[in-house]
């Protein structure tokens, strides 16, 4: 397709390299960079429905399954597919240049991303950041998201160092950790759900956030689980609690044997915890503010791991290139796509929206249930055709005059705010 590419050294050691891709038609023209990521989660061979196997492509009944085929390399091959299109219908120009940036490690955190878009800031500058990942809304509606939330991940240890000890001739005079360590949690988060801890809470929705997300479906598509409304923060609606709002949830928690119980004190027991946020959240402070939390409780001799996190991003939904992309999906569509302010789960749009300084869209081509990280990951074939159509009119579209003139608009304000 006529890019030139080089493979990028991480600067964190131990990690896969990164790839940075150019096709420049003219300095003078519009510039957009796209981004993808080819690794994927373990396999979880065995656990996959009858003869599939997530290391082979299998087209069955309107779905396209593999591991990766729906995070990430189905998306961007999509994107792939369809800037090729543009490229030989135009008889090999674009009318804009385009920059890519892949990486290999996504799914740990993509450890040297950050570096990598600080150390090459010039080379990556761009008008228009627009890449894919991450679900729709629903798999029958077109969705462009225009940030993420942010996580911070955190374990929690308890080990009085009594180590296991009969519950008969030692129960009710030495600590239980599990016991512990299920009431410190508790201090966090209700049984239905609600962040109890001030420090964990999403500051107010803003007006234009909740105008997007207030009325939009939540579940519903073949595969999905029944959305609980008596679930998390009160007064909300599922579009807002599951967009506009932070959530804590436990993703493991052990103590002793469950498998062959015994009538055994645990020795220890961790939980680890995950708080999805959104922008406006004080998410640097959460360790230290977790800290003093179980200190007030009494509980200071339970241990914090910090894991780390991802910040929250948020393109202002008004911003003219959101209204750009958003035509270019209508026209090819017929019908306009929804628009999210930031998508539930998190990606590292941070590395483009706050170091790079580009506004950010994402043109998902996967759906809530695709089963992303678990057996039987998938692509709806439906949906693939659908993304090829939208992407390409995109694609098309910066093409045309207009992009041009908005991204001259948009050097005229490249130092102001991105963010809603």
């Amino acid at each position: 397709m006529g890019f030139s590419c080089r493979i990028i050294e991480n600067p964190k050691p131990g990690h896969p390299p990164l790839l940075i891709g150019h096709r420049i038609e003219d300095s003078e023209l519009p510039t957009l960079l796209t981004y993808g990521h080819g690794d994927v989660t373990s396999g979880q061979d065995e656990l996959w429905s009858g003869d599939l196997s997530p290391w082979s492509t299998t087209f069955e009944k309107g779905r396209i399954y593999g591991r990766g085929s729906a995070d990430n390399k189905g998306q961007h091959s999509i994107n792939l597919a369809a800037l090729e299109s543009v490229i030989e219908a135009r008889k090999g120009t674009l009318g804009y240049n385009i920059k890519m940036l892949f990486e290999m490690s996504e799914e740990i955190g993509s450890p040297g991303l950050e570096e990598v878009c600080k150390a090459y800031r010039e080379e990556l500058a761009s008008d228009l950041f627009l890449a894919s990942d991450g679900p729709r809304i629903r798999h029958d509606m077109p969705t462009l998201f225009l940030g993420s939330r942010g996580v911070v991940q955190f374990r929690l240890i308890a080990d009085p160092g009594n180590g296991a000890r009969h519950s008969g001739n030692w129960g009710g005079i030495i600590t239980n950790p599990a016991a512990e360590l299920a009431n410190a949690v508790a201090t966090l988060i209700s049984p239905t759900g609600k962040i109890l801890a001030d420090f964990l809470r999403a500051p107010e929705i803003p007006d234009d956030v909740a105008r997007l997300i207030r009325d939009l479906p939540v579940g519903g598509s073949d595969g999905d689980p029944e959305v609980n409304p008596a679930w998390g923060e009160a007064g909300l609606t599922d579009g807002e609690r599951l967009y506009g709002t932070n959530t804590l949830e436990i993703v493991g928690f052990s103590a002793g044997r469950t498998d062959k119980p015994v009538g055994a004190i645990p020795e220890r027991a961790e939980a680890i915890l995950q708080l999805r946020f959104v922008k406006g959240t004080d998410w640097q402070a959460v360790e230290r503010n977790l800290r003093e939390h179980l200190d007030a409780q009494g509980l200071g001799h339970i241990e914090v791991q910090h894991a780390g996190g991802y910040a929250a991003t948020r393109l202002d939904p008004a911003h003219p290139w959101v209204e750009f992309v958003t035509r270019s999906a209508a026209d090819s569509l017929g019908e306009t796509p929804s628009v999210l302010p930031n998508l539930g789960g998190t990606i590292p749009n941070h590395c483009f929206s706050d170091v790079l300084r580009l506004p950010t869209v994402w043109l998902p081509h996967s759906y809530p249930s695709c089963k992303q990280h678990a057996p039987d990951e998938h692509l709806l074939e439906n949906i693939v055709e659908e993304g090829i159509k939208l992407a390409a009119g995109i694609f098309w579209d910066l093409g045309e005059p207009s992009s041009r003139g908005l991204a001259e608009r948009m050097d005229t304000c490249r130092e102001a705010p991105l963010d809603a």
